[in-house]
């Protein structure tokens, strides 16, 4: 499988969870469609990809193509799901469309990505940071939404989203989730899900190109949701997908990719990722590192270290081992996250538990 990635053979690449990796089937097909763009950029944007421009309604075309594919894989109607460059972008459109009234509430916990809980801040919210265990039980009278993570970025782990959504919707709060992390990782069904608002990245493990996402909403929130630019596609009886979908001339290639890259990731062996995961926790756990308390990622761990300099640990990992691996500091504890890419092998564990054992 390491042959069909672009990625430097001279490195262990253990940090998928940051910003995946593209397998050469899919990049090639990503440049194509670039190469396609630049040969007739305005063929391909007014007849081909979306077959809408300057405010007139969008026809079918192969944007809403990938559109359709990429909902079917995730459990939703294309029409509740658009394209976003991120999950952060997604969540920001969101966030900053919610009128928070004073006296609202936010649940939220530590173990959230930090650029969400600064989006939150730069909106004025009132955030509550709850033990992930707490949330339910935390909603009030006060709480206008729950801000939680599918899988948790800095900590790799896996929230009850389901039993949360519902208990939110039963109390009448909104339930925004952060699912960066899940789709190509864990199954995604939004359709039975529960959340009000859901984001996902597609270029993590589903291993499409950098600046692919989506954000999903139910029906009944589509009306408040902003798109972060104002363009063409923002009239009066436009739809969700319509207000989205154009935001300015912009390479669209990596969303018209994910259909390939949801083919290729079904040639994946994620049940030896997940083996090799679990072998990498075992294998640091000899050696005195143990992760992280809670339902683990299944190909993401965060391991927790002895006391030190997280930079210095992981400056020394890459320059001396050329093991490519995030170390930082959580809430004063030092943690080492691994990620298992579907071309990492028993090679690569090997050398991680090798350089940590003389590291420290």
């Amino acid at each position: 499988m390491r042959e069909g990635f672009l990625l430097d053979p001279d490195v262990t690449h253990l940090n998928h969870g940051s910003f995946g990796a593209c397998p050469v089937a899919v990049f090639e097909e990503y440049q194509r469609l670039q190469l396609e763009l630049e040969r007739g950029p305005t063929d391909f944007f007014t007849r081909r990809v979306a077959r809408w421009f300057w405010g007139g309604k969008e026809q079918p075309g192969r944007l809403a193509e990938a559109r359709a594919a990429l909902a079917a894989f995730v459990g939703a109607r294309a029409d509740d799901l658009v394209f976003v460059p991120n999950a952060t972008s997604g969540l920001n459109a969101v966030i900053r469309s919610l009128r928070l009234e004073s006296g609202d509430e936010v649940l939220t916990t530590a173990h959230e990505y930090g650029a969400i809980t600064r989006t939150w801040e730069f909106v004025g919210a009132e955030l509550v940071v709850c033990d992930p265990d707490e949330l339910v039980t935390r909603i009030g009278p006060r709480t206008r939404a729950i801000s939680v993570s599918h899988i948790t970025s800095p900590t790799g782990l896996v929230f009850p989203v389901a039993e949360i959504c519902a208990a939110a919707r039963e109390a009448g709060v909104l339930a925004i989730v952060d699912g960066a992390h899940a789709p190509g990782h864990v199954p995604v069904d939004l359709a039975s899900l529960g959340a009000d608002v859901y984001a996902g990245n597609c270029h993590k493990w589903l291993c499409a190109p950098k600046g692919a996402g989506f954000l999903w909403a139910r029906p009944e929130h589509h009306g408040w949701i902003a798109p972060l630019v104002i363009s063409w596609g923002h009239r009066e009886d436009a739809d969700f997908g319509e207000r989205h979908g154009w935001q300015g001339t912009r390479d669209l290639a990596a969303y018209l990719s994910v259909p390939k890259a949801i083919e290729v990731h079904t040639t994946f062996d994620l049940d030896r990722s997940r083996a090799l995961a679990d072998d990498a926790e075992a294998r640091l756990a000899g050696l005195g590192l143990e992760r992280v308390q809670g339902v683990p990622a299944p190909f993401m761990r965060a391991i927790e270290l002895p006391p030190g300099d997280p930079d210095e640990l992981w400056a020394r990992l890459y320059e001396e081992f050329r093991v490519e691996v995030p170390v930082y500091e959580w809430h004063g504890r030092r943690l080492l996250r691994f990620s298992i890419g579907p071309y990492n092998d028993e090679a690569d564990v090997e050398r991680l538990v090798t350089a940590l054992d003389q590291c420290l």
